[in-house]
Parts: C-alpha cells; structure tokens; sequence
C-alpha cells in the first residue's frame, strides 16, 4: 500500500474494523487480521492508532460527528415536526446500513472492555440522540399536530430500540432487508403513537 496521511489511514483502519466485526463478529478480530486485511503491518497500524480502545474511540468520534452531527442538523431545519421524525429516523437508519451496524459494535465494545471512558462516550451519543428525539417531540406538540398528554422522553425511549433492532435485522437479514420500506413501517408506527 502506498504511504497515506494519517487521516486517510485511520479511515482505512476504522472502516477494515468495522468491515472485519460485520463479517466475523467482535470475537474474531484481532490487529493481525486488521493488518493483514490492509496489507499492512501491525506496527503500522499501531502508529495510527496505539492500542484497540482508541480505534474503538475514534469510531465513537465518527459517530459522535457523523450521524449524531447530521441528526442534529435535521432536528434544527424549518421544517414541519413530522417531516424532521422522517428525516431523522431515515437517516438514522442509512448511517447504519452504510456503517455495518455500528451500534452493535459500540455496544458490545463497551460492555466487553467494561471501560467506563468508552462507556461514558457511549452514553453521552445516546443521550444526545434521545434528547434530539424530545425536541422532535415537543415541536409536533407546539405544532398542536400531536397529543399534548404524550411524553416525549417516554417515546425518545421507544424510538431507541429502532436502531437496535434495525442493527439486528441488518445481521440476520441483510440480503432481504429493505432499508427504506423499514423506515416507512417504524416512522408509521411513531406516528400511531403521537397523533392526536
């Protein structure tokens, strides 16, 4: 492989991780096959990054940047409530067919190690994600298009577990998964639950 700058490499190594636990699961992976999969050596790819928690680190911060970045940029356009609900969980969910389930990985990472700074990351990406899904909430019901009694964080919750089980769909089913018809059916079913 030719000589890359360093943020062009650590792209490459984010992505091969991920590519690696999607196609092999957190188990099997190790630095040697990460190498070996980049045409790399290890050494290489322990300048970039000097242990396996800050590549796990450095995919929380795409996360954190990428997909929560984006969700926010949603939740702050001028549009109607239940447009920014369809945008955001669209969204959402094509980050995570694009990312191989990354959820998973951060999931299962963190509880693994049992790092409380990869933990603590984690946190702080979900908690932002079901703040961003209060505030959807709150403008449907300033909007006056959705039930005033219904509580936003109960359905920031509930919409939590579409990512899950998207990212457990997409491992089980990932030939016959239809991304968009997945995001119609869960936007419908949100909608259920907040009109009026």
């Amino acid at each position: 492989m030719i000589r890359e700058t360093t943020e062009i490499r650590q792209n490459q190594i984010k992505k091969a991780v991920l590519a690696i636990i999607a196609d092999e699961g957190l188990h099997n992976f190790s630095t040697r096959k990460l190498a070996k999969k980049l045409g790399l050596s290890e050494g290489t790819i322990f300048r970039h990054f000097p242990t396996k928690k800050d590549i796990i680190k450095g995919i929380m911060e795409d996360v954190s940047n990428d997909l929560v970045g984006s969700l926010r940029n949603i939740v702050l356009e001028a549009i109607p409530a239940e447009e920014k609900l369809f945008k955001y969980l669209c969204r959402n969910v094509k980050y995570l067919k694009e990312n191989m389930g990354i959820t998973i990985l951060l999931f299962s990472e963190a509880a693994h190690l049992g790092d409380k700074e990869l933990k603590d990351k984690l946190n702080q990406i979900l908690t932002e994600q079901k703040q961003l899904i209060v505030k959807i909430v709150k403008d449907g019901i300033s909007e006056d298009i959705w039930d005033k009694t219904i509580k936003a964080e109960d359905i920031a919750v509930i919409y939590m577990g579409i990512p899950i089980t998207f990212n457990i769909e997409l491992v089980l089913n990932i030939n016959s998964l239809n991304m968009d018809n997945f995001c119609k059916r869960m936007y419908s079913l949100i909608l259920r639950s907040l009109r009026k």
